[in-house]
C-alpha cells in the first residue's frame, strides 16, 4: 500500500505544483467572460420594450405563478423579493450593469457574482424563456466567477499595472462594503438562506475580505497559499468548462444520430422550413431546395459534433472542428433567426481558442489603435485687434 501510495504521490504532486503554480489559459478565460457577459447585456437590451411582460410583476406569468415555479424548482431569483414596480427596474438596471461591467472587467471579483445572481434571477423568474442558450449562459456565469478571467483584457488588469496590486483601493473598499451592507439587509428580510445562495454569497464576501487582507503584504505564506489557491481554483473551472462543451456535443451528437430524419440526411430541411424559425424565408428556400447541401450540412453536423470531444488533444484537428462549430452556430444565429443561442454556444466554444490565436488577435487590435492619429490641437485664436508686443529696438 505504501509503495502504491507512493507512486500515486510521484504522478500526481507535479501536476498539482504545475497547477498552482499559474493561473493558465488567461486570454480563453477574459474572452470567455466578454462573450458571456456581452450576450446577456445583448439580451436584456433587445428585450427592453418587453421587459414587463417577461419578467415583470404584472406580467402574464405573475408572481403567484413564479412563486410556484421557484419553489418546485428550488430555484432563486431577486425579482420576487418585492412585487413593485420601482424593485424590478432596479434589478433591471443592476443586471444591465454588472453585465457591462463584465465586459469591460471593471470590479470583476464581485460584478461577476453579482452577474450570476442576475442570471440565475431572470432565467428563474420565467421558467418558459430558457432553451440551450440559456442554460449555456447560466452555466458558464456561475464558473466564471471562480475564475481569475480579469487578468488580461480588463480595467482590473490596466489598474493593477499602473497602481499595483497592493495599493488603497478606497473604490473596492466601498463597493464591499455596500456589498455586505445587501446582504445584511437581505439575510434580515428573509430572503436568503444559511445553506443555499446566502451560504454562497455570504462565503464569497468573506473571502473577498481575506484576499485584500493577505494581499497588503509583499511577500509571505499567506499569500502564497492565497494565490495557490486561486490558481487551482482557476485551472480546475477552466477544466471544466471545456469539458462542460465537449459533454454538450457529445449529447448532441450522439441524440441525433439516433432520430430518423438525421439518418436520412433532412433534418435540415425540416427546420429551415418552419415558419418561426425563418426569418429570412427566401434563403432558407434557397438553402433548403437544394438537397445536396441539405445532405451535406445534416451529416456535417452530426459528425462534427460526435467527434469534436475526441478531437480536442489534436491541435490542428481540433482548431478545424473548432472553426466549422463557429461557423455553424453563426449560420443557426442568422437563418433560424436564434442570435443569442448562438452567441452563447460560441462564447463557450472560444475557451478552446488557441493561445497563439488570440495573442495575435491582441496584436492586431493593439495595432489599429495606434495606428489611430492623435488629435492635434487647435491654436487658439489670437483676439482681433491685439498683437504681441514688439520689444524695442526691433521692426514691427
Amino acid at each position: 500500500m505504501s509503495a502504491t501510495a507512493d507512486t500515486e504521490s510521484r504522478l500526481i504532486r507535479p501536476w498539482l505544483e504545475l497547477a498552482a503554480s499559474r493561473a493558465f489559459g488567461s486570454y480563453q478565460s477574459a474572452i470567455v467572460r466578454i462573450g458571456i457577459s456581452l450576450t446577456f447585456l445583448c439580451y436584456l437590451l433587445r428585450e427592453i420594450p418587453h421587459r414587463h411582460e417577461l419578467w415583470g410583476p404584472d406580467g402574464p406569468w405573475g408572481i403567484d405563478l413564479a412563486e410556484r415555479a421557484v419553489a418546485n424548482s428550488d430555484g432563486f431569483t431577486v425579482l420576487l423579493w418585492s412585487g413593485s414596480d420601482l424593485w424590478f427596474e432596479l434589478a433591471y438596471a443592476l443586471a444591465v450593469i454588472a453585465s457591462f461591467c463584465m465586459v469591460i472587467g471593471w470590479r470583476t471579483r464581485l460584478m461577476s457574482v453579482l452577474f450570476t445572481v442576475m442570471v440565475v434571477s431572470f432565467q428563474a423568474r420565467n421558467q418558459y424563456l430558457i432553451g440551450g442558450g440559456e442554460n449555456i449562459l447560466r452555466i458558464m456565469a456561475i464558473y466564471l466567477v471562480l475564475t481569475r478571467c480579469a487578468q488580461v483584457w480588463s480595467l482590473d488588469a490596466r489598474r493593477r499595472a499602473r497602481r499595483g496590486e497592493r495599493s488603497v483601493d478606497v473604490t473596492g473598499i466601498g463597493l464591499w462594503v455596500a456589498a455586505g451592507a445587501a446582504l445584511v439587509a437581505a439575510t434580515v428580510a428573509g430572503h436568503l438562506d444559511r445553506l443555499g445562495w446566502g451560504g454562497a454569497l455570504w462565503g464569497l464576501w468573506a473571502v473577498q475580505a481575506v484576499w485584500w487582507l493577505v494581499n497588503r503584504r509583499e511577500n509571505g505564506e499567506p499569500r502564497a497559499v492565497a494565490d495557490m489557491m486561486a490558481n487551482l481554483a482557476h485551472n480546475a473551472v477552466l477544466l471544466i468548462m471545456m469539458a462542460e462543451v465537449c459533454f454538450v456535443y457529445a449529447t448532441a451528437g450522439w441524440y441525433k444520430i439516433q432520430g430518423s430524419l438525421w439518418q436520412e440526411g433532412v433534418a435540415v430541411y425540416y427546420s429551415m422550413r418552419l415558419d418561426y424559425f425563418s426569418p429570412w424565408p427566401e434563403i432558407s428556400e434557397q438553402l433548403s431546395d437544394n438537397s445536396l447541401m441539405v445532405l451535406l450540412m445534416s451529416y456535417g453536423t452530426v459528425i462534427v459534433q460526435v467527434a469534436f470531444p475526441f478531437t480536442v488533444l489534436n491541435r490542428k484537428v481540433k482548431n478545424v472542428l473548432l472553426g466549422a462549430l463557429i461557423l455553424e452556430h453563426i449560420g443557426i444565429g442568422i437563418l433560424l433567426g436564434l442570435p443569442f443561442f448562438s452567441m452563447a454556444m460560441i462564447a463557450a466554444d472560444i475557451v478552446f481558442l488557441p493561445t497563439v490565436f488570440l495573442l495575435a488577435l491582441d496584436g492586431r487590435v493593439r495595432g489599429l489603435f495606434r495606428r489611430i492619429p492623435p488629435r492635434r490641437k487647435e491654436p487658439a485664436d489670437e483676439p482681433a485687434g491685439e498683437k504681441e508686443p514688439v520689444p524695442e529696438g526691433q521692426p514691427a
